[in-house]
C-alpha cells in the first residue's frame, strides 16, 4: 500500500486542470502520392533535370515560429520520386537573399542558429521512430534517429552515420539541395506503400521556423506526432543484399608515466564491423574488436551534486547506435531540472559496457570489447525486437574479469502511438573477484503511453533484480504521466527502487526509496515586440524512505521565456530540504564534511540562458545563487562561442562556482576551450583543452579527421593528461587509423 499512496496522488494531480485552459489546437493532416521515375538524376543541387517539375509533392509551408497561425512568409517546394534503389527529393527553399547563416561544413550539425530543411520518414507508420535528413545552403549533410516519438530533444539522436548522397546551390532569391538515399539505408516493411513523412526549415534571413504539417507552438518541432502520408503508387520491395563491412586498422602509442615512464605501449590493432539486412525493417550489427579511441572527447563537467550524472553524456559510439531506443529508454527518463541533481535511474545505460571498476583504485575505466551483435528493427508492422550481446576482456593488472552483458528486448505497439516492452538484462561475470557477484540480470515490464495528438505522455513500469544475494525488494516501480496543451502542461512522476535493488550495467542513483515530483505550469503568448512565449508554474519533490520517512524535499516556482529572436531562459526558486546518510563536504576542498544525520533548509535560485545563436558571439550561461546546505553558492556554467563561418568556431567552455559551509570555503573551476576548424565537407580538425581543479587534471585532445569517401575516414588523435598542480605527465597517446565502408 506504501507504494500504492504516492502513485494515486500523482494520478489525482495530473487529472486536476485550471478551468481557464484552453483546448488543444487541433489541424488538418495532409497527404501526397509519389510516382515511380526512370530518369537518372544527377545530385548537383541545380533542379535543372525537366522531370522534376512533374513530382513536385509539396508547396506549401506553415509558419511555426513566431507564429503558429500563418502560412510561411518564405514558402519552400518539395520534390520527391523513386525508383528501385533510391528515394530521390530535392526542394526549393525562397529568401530574401543569398546571404545566410552556416556555421560550419561540419556534418551532422544541430537545426538552431543556422539555415537549413530536414526531412523526417517514418517508414513504419507508427510516429515513433523516424530517419531524419538535412542539408544546409552550402551542401553540407546531416542525419539523425528520432525515437519515442520525438517528445524531447534527448530523443533526437545525430550521431548515427550512414551511407547516401547530397548537394546545394544558391541562387539570387532561393537555395535548393537534392538527396539521393538509398533504401538499403533506411528499414521499413517489404511491400508497404506507404510512410509518415514531415519536414521543417530554419530561415535566418527572417528568424522563421516553418513546417509542411502544421504544429502547434507548445511541441517541439521535429515530434511525430505531427507528420502526414506520402503514399508510393506501387508497393516497396527489399533492394537486393544489404550487406556492408566496415574494417579498420589503427597504429598507435600509449605512454603511461604513473606507472612506467619510459614505456611506450603500442595500440595497433585490427578489426571491422558488420552490418547486414536481414529483412527490410530487421538489421543485424556485428562487431570484432571494436575501437572507439576516435571518438570525439566528452565535454568534462564539474559534479555539485551527491549523485552520479553519468547520465548526461550521450552515446557516440556506432555499434550502440540504430534502434538505440529500443535499449537505452528503460527506467525513469525525466528531463525537468531539479534542484536536487539528476536522479533518474535506468537498469541498462550503454555507456556502461566496456566500463569496468578498477580495483587498485575503486574508480571507472575503460575496458576493451572483444566482440559484439545485436539484432535490432520490426520484424512486423507493430512489433520490434533487440538483442545485444557484449563480451568484453580480462585485465588481470586492474583486477577486472571478463563479463558477457545480454539485453532482450520486445516491444509491441498499442492504440494509436503506445507500446509495451518486456526486457531482460543479464551480465555474467567469468572467475570473479573475491566480494563480486558471479551475475546481475534484471527483468522488467514496461508501458510506454503517447497519444496520437501529443497530449498525453506517460510511462509504467515495473523492474526485478536477481542476484546471489538474495533480498525481499530487489525490484523498482515507477510511473509519469504529462499532459501537455497549448495553455498549460501538468506532469506527474513517481518511482520506487528497493533496498535490494541491483543493476550493473545500469544507473541506480538511491535504493529504498519513494520518490514524487508533480510539476504544473501555464503557457502565456503575449502579442510582445520582445517576449514570443513565456510559462511560469509550480514543481515540488521529495524522497521518503520507508523506515525514516522524509528525506529530500524541494518546493519551487518554475518558468521559461522564449525571446522573438529565439533566445531563452528557464529559472526556477526552490526552497530545498536535505537529510544526510553519509559524510558529505559540498566545497569539495577538503575542509570538514557535513556529517551524516545531520538535516538543513535552504533556499536558491537557478537559470539556464541561452542567447541568439544567429549571432556570431553567442552563449549559454547556468548559474545558481543562494543558500546551500549551512552555507552559500555562487556557480557559473556555460560557454562563450564565436563563429568565424563556415570554417568553424572557437567556444569556451567554463564553470566557477564559490561555495561555503560552516567549515569553510571552496573554488571550483573548469575552463575548457574548443576549436573547430572545418576546412572543407571532408576535412575537420577539433583541439580540445579541459584544465579541471576539482578533479586536477588537465586534458589535451586533438582531433583530425578526413571523410575520403562517405562514410570512410581517416583520423589523427592526440590526447594529453596532466596533474593541475604540477604538469607533470599523467598519461599520453597518439592514434591513427584507417576505416572504409564497403557495400557487398
Amino acid at each position: 500500500m506504501k507504494i500504492i499512496y504516492p502513485l494515486i496522488f500523482c494520478i489525482f494531480f495530473i487529472c486536476w486542470i485550471p478551468s481557464v485552459a484552453l483546448a488543444q489546437k487541433s489541424y488538418p493532416t495532409p497527404s501526397f502520392n509519389l510516382t515511380a521515375t526512370t530518369a537518372n538524376y544527377i545530385i548537383d543541387g541545380e533542379l535543372n533535370e525537366a522531370e522534376w517539375i512533374q513530382h513536385r509533392v509539396i508547396d506549401q509551408f506553415w509558419q511555426f515560429f513566431p507564429v503558429d497561425t500563418i502560412l510561411a512568409k518564405h514558402q519552400t517546394e518539395i520534390f520527391m520520386t523513386y525508383d528501385d534503389n533510391f528515394l530521390y527529393v530535392a526542394a526549393k527553399c525562397h529568401t530574401e537573399s543569398d546571404k545566410f547563416i552556416i556555421p560550419s561544413f561540419r556534418r551532422d550539425f544541430r537545426a538552431g542558429g543556422n539555415d537549413n530543411i530536414s526531412f523526417l520518414f517514418d517508414t513504419f507508420l507508427d510516429k515513433t521512430n523516424a530517419f531524419l535528413f538535412g542539408m544546409n545552403p552550402y551542401g553540407v549533410m546531416r542525419e539523425a534517429l528520432i525515437s519515442n516519438g520525438g517528445s524531447d530533444t534527448q530523443f533526437f539522436n545525430t550521431y548515427w552515420d550512414n551511407k547516401w548522397e547530397g548537394e546545394s546551390k544558391i541562387f539570387d532569391n532561393y537555395w535548393t539541395c537534392e538527396m539521393k538515399i538509398p533504401f538499403k539505408t533506411l528499414r521499413y516493411i517489404d511491400g508497404g506503400r506507404a510512410w509518415n513523412f514531415m519536414s521543417y526549415r530554419f530561415d535566418t534571413q527572417i528568424n522563421e521556423q516553418s513546417t509542411w504539417v502544421r504544429i502547434p507552438q507548445n511541441q517541439i518541432i521535429f515530434n511525430l506526432a505531427f507528420s502526414g502520408m506520402m503514399e508510393f503508387d506501387k508497393p516497396l520491395r527489399k533492394p537486393g543484399a544489404n550487406l556492408a563491412i566496415i574494417p579498420y586498422v589503427r597504429a598507435g602509442q600509449a605512454r603511461d608515466f604513473l606507472k612506467e615512464p619510459t614505456a611506450k605501449t603500442p595500440l595497433n590493432s585490427i578489426g571491422a564491423d558488420l552490418k547486414v539486412g536481414i529483412t527490410p525493417g530487421l538489421i543485424l550489427d556485428a562487431t570484432i574488436n571494436p575501437d572507439f579511441s576516435t571518438v570525439e572527447a566528452d565535454r568534462q563537467v564539474q559534479n555539485l551534486t551527491r549523485f552520479d550524472i553519468s547520465l548526461s553524456f550521450p552515446e557516440q559510439r556506432q555499434f550502440f547506435l540504430e534502434n538505440s531506443d529500443l535499449f537505452g529508454t528503460f527506467g525513469s527518463q525525466e528531463t525537468f531540472n531539479s534542484t536536487m541533481g539528476n536522479q533518474n535511474f535506468t537498469p541498462f545505460y550503454s555507456r556502461r559496457v566496456g566500463l569496468e571498476v578498477d580495483t587498485t583504485t575503486g574508480t571507472y575505466t575503460p575496458i576493451r570489447i572483444l566482440s559484439g551483435v545485436r539484432l535490432n528493427g520490426k520484424v512486423s508492422k507493430n512489433l520490434r525486437i533487440g538483442l545485444l550481446n557484449v563480451q568484453t576482456a580480462r585485465d588481470v593488472e586492474r583486477g577486472i574479469s571478463s563479463a558477457n552483458t545480454t539485453v532482450a528486448v520486445v516491444q509491441q505497439k498499442v492504440f494509436s502511438r503506445s507500446n509495451i516492452t518486456a526486457l531482460f538484462i543479464d551480465k555474467e561475470v567469468f572467475n570473479p573477484a573475491p566480494g563480486r557477484d558471479r551475475f546481475s540480470r534484471v527483468a522488467g515490464l514496461e508501458y510506454n503511453h503517447a497519444s496520437a495528438d501529443n497530449k498525453w505522455l506517460g510511462k509504467f513500469y515495473y523492474h526485478q533484480a536477481f542476484t546471489p544475494t538474495d533480498g525481499e525488494n530487489q525490484f523498482a516501480t515507477g510511473a509519469s504521466l504529462t499532459l501537455n496543451k497549448y495553455r498549460y502542461q501538468v506532469t506527474g512522476n513517481y518511482y520506487y527502487i528497493g533496498e535490494d535493488f541491483r543493476a550493473d550495467v545500469g544507473v541506480v542513483p538511491r535504493r529504498n526509496v519513494y520518490r514524487i515530483n508533480p510539476i504544473a505550469q501555464l503557457n502565456f503568448y503575449p502579442n510582445n515586440k520582445r517576449i514570443n512565449r513565456h510559462s511560469v508554474g509550480v514543481s515540488y519533490e521529495e524522497y521518503r524512505k520507508p523506515s525514516l520517512g522524509l528525506t529530500d524535499q524541494a518546493i519551487g516556482l518554475v518558468g521559461d521565456v522564449t525571446f522573438q529572436n529565439y533566445a531563452t531562459l528557464q529559472w526556477q526558486v526552490a526552497n530545498t530540504y536535505t537529510y544526510l546518510f553519509t559524510d558529505f563536504d559540498p566545497t569539495r576542498s577538503g575542509n570538514e564534511p557535513l556529517r551524516r544525520g545531520t538535516d538543513y533548509r535552504y533556499t536558491n535560485a537557478q537559470f539556464n540562458y541561452r542567447s541568439d545563436r544567429r549571432k556570431k558571439l553567442n552563449t549559454e550561461v547556468r548559474g545558481t545563487f543562494g543558500q546551500n546546505f549551512n552555507g552559500t553558492i555562487a556557480s557559473l556554467t556555460g560557454l562563450l562561442l564565436y563563429r568565424f563561418q563556415p570554417y568553424g568556431d572557437l567556444t569556451m567552455n567554463f564553470s566557477y562556482s564559490r561555495i561555503t559551509t560552516s567549515e569553510g570555503q571552496g573554488t571550483l573551476f573548469l575552463i575548457g576551450p574548443r576549436t573547430d576548424i572545418t576546412f572543407s565537407k571532408k576535412l575537420f580538425w577539433t583541439t580540445f583543452f579541459q584544465y579541471n581543479n576539482l578533479s586536477n587534471n588537465v586534458n589535451i585532445n586533438s582531433r583530425l579527421q578526413w571523410r575520403f569517401r562517405p562514410v570512410s575516414d581517416f583520423f589523427l588523435v592526440y590526447s594529453d593528461n596532466y596533474f593541475a598542480d604540477s604538469f607533470a605527465g599523467k598519461n599520453r597517446a597518439i592514434i591513427a587509423k584507417l576505416t572504409y565502408w564497403f557495400n557487398l
